[in-house]
């Protein structure tokens, strides 16, 4: 079972200089304006609401553009990562723009013994994070041990519903083909390319996944001692997670072109350690 995370981690660190060098990531806009924020944070800036002074900490924060974001908004940041070269390129590049963020190497399972227990008010997780863990009550356990009492979680992700679709190769249609629920064995996928815009071909394209649905998310929260304060669905992504049946609107979210309120793309959640 362990062996997803040396799969996974081979994955995430080939494509760290590709990411980094893509447009999509807007490294350069941070450089220009001190005032830029990433895509996904700038979408729950009114969610979020005032966070100047917070002690945060981004789990899962590969290179670290979404945690840059969240300290330009005031909070004091840490970012967690699995992957070494992405820590390095999330730390040199908040160095270079200024920001005092401390950046961890180590698996999400292991965020409170490298960070401390109770050290934090604020929780941030992004995109596509969540499903790289088979456990969805470890994961709340962690959350649940690195926030104060009063802390909060903020995650925004993509729905399970989302992720259980895929394009058929055959017909070009949506289809329902992979699980909603979480599994015991992960879902594999053997596929080329990542999700931001590169020349770049890639030889580690074997990954290691996992769904969680809406309910398992709740009740683990619930039983790591975190009530959920807000729950808000969307109709729209940060990136196309389905190609050729989705359209881009002014802000850069993605939505279905026919009809797109008949999917939930994404949700916002927010709870509180009790």
């Amino acid at each position: 079972m362990d062996d997803y995370r040396t799969v996974n981690r081979a994955s995430w660190d080939e494509r760290v200089p590709a990411h980094a060098a893509s447009p999509d990531y807007m490294l350069q806009s941070f450089v220009d304006d001190p005032r830029f924020l990433s895509q996904v944070v700038q979408f729950d800036v009114p969610r979020l609401g005032d966070i100047s002074g917070l002690r945060g900490v981004h789990l899962q924060c590969h290179i670290g553009t979404d945690t840059v974001s969240l300290a330009r908004l005031g909070a004091k940041m840490s970012g967690l990562d699995f992957s070494g070269p992405a820590i390095a390129q999330a730390q040199s590049f908040a160095d270079s723009l200024g920001h005092e963020i401390d950046f961890h190497q180590a698996d999400v399972y292991d965020a409170v013994a490298v960070l401390g227990e109770a050290q934090y008010d604020l929780v941030f997780t992004g995109i596509g994070a969540i499903g790289w863990l088979p456990s969805i009550e470890r994961w709340a356990a962690v959350v649940a041990g690195l926030l104060k009492p009063g802390g909060r979680l903020f995650i925004r992700e993509g729905h399970p519903m989302l992720w259980s679709l895929g394009v058929s190769k055959d017909s070009n249609q949506i289809v329902l083909d992979a699980p909603y629920f979480e599994t015991e064995a992960p879902q594999v996928w053997d596929e080329g390319g990542t999700y931001v815009e590169t020349d770049a071909v890639f030889s580690h394209n074997v990954t290691h996944e996992w769904n969680h649905g809406l309910g398992e998310i709740f009740m683990a929260l619930k039983k790591a001692g975190l009530d959920v304060t807000d729950l808000e669905e969307h109709d729209s992504a940060p990136w196309d997670p389905l190609p050729g049946h989705m359209a881009r609107d002014e802000q850069g979210e993605w939505r279905l072109t026919d009809q797109p309120e008949r999917l939930p793309a994404t949700y916002t959640l927010q709870a509180r350690r009790r």
